[in-house]
């Protein structure tokens, strides 16, 4: 990495609520060029039960989620930590994007997701956007369950690993090492690829 120059870096899950929201706003906390995103066909938060989420279509403003669930159930939504989370989201941006959608926003250096499934999905959807720069992307998954604390802990990881990257001259001649000394550190085990804008 030349001096001067940041990295991007993008920060993906399902749904672009927890995971991805959980890491963005640290990253974004410690002065790092980050964005977030969701792969899924509409956003789903978790409802009275496991057969009733409430579903939302991408660009649905926190604000309007937060209201909306604050109005069908205040009680159950602040106890299962869905309230404070999108209070949060909505500190950091207007509404879930998602990744499938996003290339008006420009290229990334490093794309991160936490969940293998959501991997796979940024990694096809790389693969099937027309490449002209030839630009190199690295794309890796940090596997992390969906809650509150993992998230919290998976972002901490994140974090850690974005710096390690930023910090160095050349991931692309690097990577390999990085990524073994950080699986041996952290002991988790990451996916990653390269892809091309």
């Amino acid at each position: 990495m030349t001096e001067g120059r940041r990295m991007r870096f993008a920060m993906v899950c399902s749904s672009n609520q927890n995971r991805s929201m959980e890491a963005h706003t640290l990253l974004k906390r410690h002065g790092l060029d980050v964005a977030s995103y969701g792969t899924g066909a509409h956003v789903k938060l978790p409802g009275p039960s496991l057969h009733e989420p409430n579903v939302y279509e991408f660009g649905t403003p926190y604000k309007t989620m937060y209201e909306d669930l604050r109005r069908k159930d205040p009680d159950l939504y602040k106890r299962n930590g869905i309230l404070p989370m999108l209070k949060r989201n909505l500190a950091v941006k207007t509404a879930p994007q998602r990744w499938q959608d996003n290339a008006a926003d420009g290229i990334f250096d490093v794309v991160m997701s936490f969940e293998e499934r959501v991997f796979d999905m940024v990694l096809e959807d790389m693969n099937n956007r027309e490449q002209k720069l030839m630009k190199a992307v690295l794309i890796i998954n940090l596997e992390v369950k969906d809650n509150h604390e993992e998230a919290a802990a998976g972002a901490k990881v994140a974090l850690e690993l974005c710096k390690e990257l930023e910090a160095t001259e050349s991931w692309e001649d690097t990577i390999d090492d990085i990524v073994a000394k950080f699986e041996r550190e952290q002991e988790r085990r990451i996916l990653y690829s390269v892809s091309f804008y």
